[in-house]
C-alpha cells in the first residue's frame, strides 16, 4: 500500500511538471481593445508569428474594441489567470482611462500582471502643409494673441494626443480649441484637408504624411530627437519644458498567472519584439522597442498614473 500511495504521488507530481512545462497546451488570445489598423493592433500583430514558433502554439489576435480601451480590458480582467488570454494595449487603458470613465469594471493597478512595456514613441505637433504657423515660437504667439482660437484635432476626449495638448497649453501658458475625434484616422484626414489648424500625433500614425510634405512636424515630445525625424526639434529644444510625452504599448495578464508563465511569456514577447525583422519593422515607423522587466514597467506605470491624474484634475479633463 504504501509503494502504491508513493508511485501515486511521484506519478502526480511528474504529471503536475509535465504540465507547467507544456504551457500553452491550447491557442493563446492576445485582447486587443482597440479596432484592426491602430498601433496596438499592429504590436500585436507583429510580435504573434514570433510568439507562435517559440511555443509552437497559436496565439491569436482578438479586437474586442469599445469605451477607450476598458471593455477589452475589464474582459481580461474577468478572463482565467492560466496564461491563455493577455491584453495588448495602449497608455489609456492602464492610467488614464480610470481618471475619465466612472464606474471602470476593473482596477488597473492592481487587477493585472504586468508583463512588458512593448514600446513606445514620442507625440509630434504638425500642422497642415500650407499653414503659417512653422515653428513652435509662431503657435505660442499665435494662441497668446488669440486666446482659445487655434484648432487641436485629437483621437477622442483623454487620448493621449488629446492630454499632450493639454499639456502643452499648461505649461506654455497658452489655451486652444480642443476638437476630439474617434480615432486617430478622421483626426488626421481632417488635418490634412487644413479643416483643423494642428494636432499632436504618435510619431508612426504621421510619419508618411511628413516625408510626403503633406503635413509640417513643429516638435517632438521625446527626451532625444526622434530617429525617423532627426531634424525635428524636441519641445524643450523649442522652448517648452515639461513637455516630455511618449505615447506607449504594453502587455498585461489576469492578476495571478503561475510565476513560471509569466517568466517565459515575458521572455518570449522581449525576444519577438528584438527580433531583427520585427525591430526594423516598429522602428522604421518611428517605433523604440522597450522591452523592459515586470519591476521597471510596474514603476513606470505608477508614474503615469500619477501624471496623468494631476493633469487631468489640473485642465478639469472629462470624457464627455
Amino acid at each position: 500500500m504504501k509503494q502504491f500511495l508513493t508511485a501515486l504521488v511521484l506519478g502526480w507530481a511528474a504529471a503536475t511538471s509535465v504540465q507547467a512545462q507544456a504551457w500553452p497546451s491550447k491557442p493563446v488570445t492576445l485582447v486587443v481593445p482597440f479596432p484592426p489598423g491602430g498601433s496596438t493592433d499592429f504590436i500585436a500583430r507583429a510580435i504573434g508569428p514570433s510568439l507562435t514558433k517559440t511555443f509552437g502554439q497559436t496565439f491569436v489576435v482578438d479586437n474586442k474594441a469599445g469605451a477607450t480601451g476598458t471593455i477589452g480590458a475589464a474582459a481580461v480582467k474577468r478572463a482565467p489567470a492560466d496564461g491563455s488570454t493577455f491584453l495588448v494595449t495602449s497608455l489609456g487603458p492602464l492610467v488614464i482611462a480610470p481618471h475619465l470613465i466612472k464606474g471602470i469594471q476593473y482596477d488597473a493597478l492592481k487587477d493585472f500582471d504586468p508583463i512588458t512595456v512593448a514600446v513606445q514613441a514620442p507625440n509630434v505637433l504638425v500642422v497642415p502643409a500650407e499653414s503659417p504657423y512653422k515653428s513652435i515660437a509662431d503657435v505660442i504667439a499665435y494662441q497668446k494673441a488669440n486666446p482659445g482660437k487655434m484648432s487641436f484635432a485629437s483621437s477622442g476626449n483623454g487620448s493621449s494626443d488629446h492630454l499632450t495638448a493639454e499639456l502643452f497649453w499648461l505649461e506654455s501658458g497658452t489655451t486652444g480649441l480642443h476638437i476630439p475625434y474617434k480615432g486617430g484616422g478622421p483626426a488626421i484626414s481632417d488635418l490634412l484637408g487644413a479643416q483643423v489648424q494642428a494636432s499632436f500625433q504618435n510619431v508612426n500614425a504621421v510619419l508618411q504624411h511628413i516625408k510626403s510634405g503633406k503635413l509640417r512636424a513643429l516638435a517632438v515630445t521625446g527626451a532625444k530627437r526622434s530617429p525617423v525625424l532627426p531634424d525635428v526639434p524636441t519641445m524643450a529644444e523649442a522652448g517648452v519644458k515639461n513637455v516630455e510625452v511618449y505615447s506607449w504599448q504594453a502587455v498585461v495578464g489576469p492578476k495571478g498567472l503561475p510565476a513560471d508563465v509569466r517568466s517565459k511569456f515575458h521572455d518570449a514577447v522581449v525576444a519577438a519584439l528584438n527580433d531583427p525583422q520585427v525591430k526594423q519593422q516598429l522602428t522604421s515607423i518611428g517605433l523604440e522597442v522597450v522591452g523592459n522587466t515586470t519591476a521597471q514597467f510596474t514603476a513606470f506605470q505608477q508614474q503615469e498614473f500619477d501624471r496623468w491624474k494631476k493633469v487631468i484634475e489640473v485642465r478639469k479633463i472629462t470624457a464627455d
